[in-house]
């Protein structure tokens, strides 16, 4: 009898599952082609283990992008629980220019993924979008953050993000970048 869709992995299955994605992600970021197998072997599983969690590749480069797209909005209450809220989104968008960096790196795998006829559609930015929310709403009630700035017009604000070179010094730019865009999110916050 197997799995039903949504009944809870076991503890070793859920990690082989993550330590597939992890490895997924730096193969198929560094060569869009690579190798199952590779991956699977790298992951220290085995080909039935890999087509079990992820029966196509296409399945595995979606659930890689959907798994990063999760890490980084999941960030945004753990960063919220631990430091003041503007320090939070300051550094939730640290690990947002990383995410960008690696979709920059896996964006010709998911177009080969999305691409054919009767393919899935790539996974939605709306979780990531509430995470941006919830870090602005902390922030303009904490005073530190200027009021009615909306996680759609954060995301417009920082578009430039994906048009930073992976390859380049992308870290110093994207630094300044997002210094300057915490400076404006900051100017006319109540406490300012």
């Amino acid at each position: 009898m197997g799995r039903q869709k949504d009944a809870p992995l076991r503890s070793d299955a859920q990690r082989n599952r993550e330590r597939i994605l992890e490895v997924a992600l730096v193969e198929l970021t560094h060569c869009a082609d690579a190798p199952l197998s590779r991956i699977a072997r790298k992951a220290c599983v085995g080909q039935g283990t890999m087509y079990r969690h992820f029966p196509t590749r296409e399945a595995l480069v979606l659930e890689v992008y959907r798994y990063e797209m999760q890490q980084v909005a999941d960030a945004a209450a753990e960063l919220l629980g631990t430091r003041e809220p503007d320090r939070a989104l300051r550094e939730w968008m640290d690990r947002l220019v990383r995410f960008a960096m690696t979709k920059v790196g896996l964006a010709d795998a998911i177009r080969q993924a999305t691409s054919g006829p009767g393919s899935p559609a790539r996974p939605g930015h709306a979780h990531v979008i509430a995470a941006a929310d919830l870090l602005l709403r902390a922030g303009e009630e904490a005073g530190t953050i200027r009021p009615g700035v909306s996680g759609d017009d954060f995301f417009l604000a920082i578009a430039g993000l994906w048009q930073i070179d992976p390859a380049g010094d992308w870290q110093a730019t994207a630094n300044r970048l997002l210094d300057l865009i915490m400076d404006g999110l900051r100017a006319g916050a109540r406490g300012k």
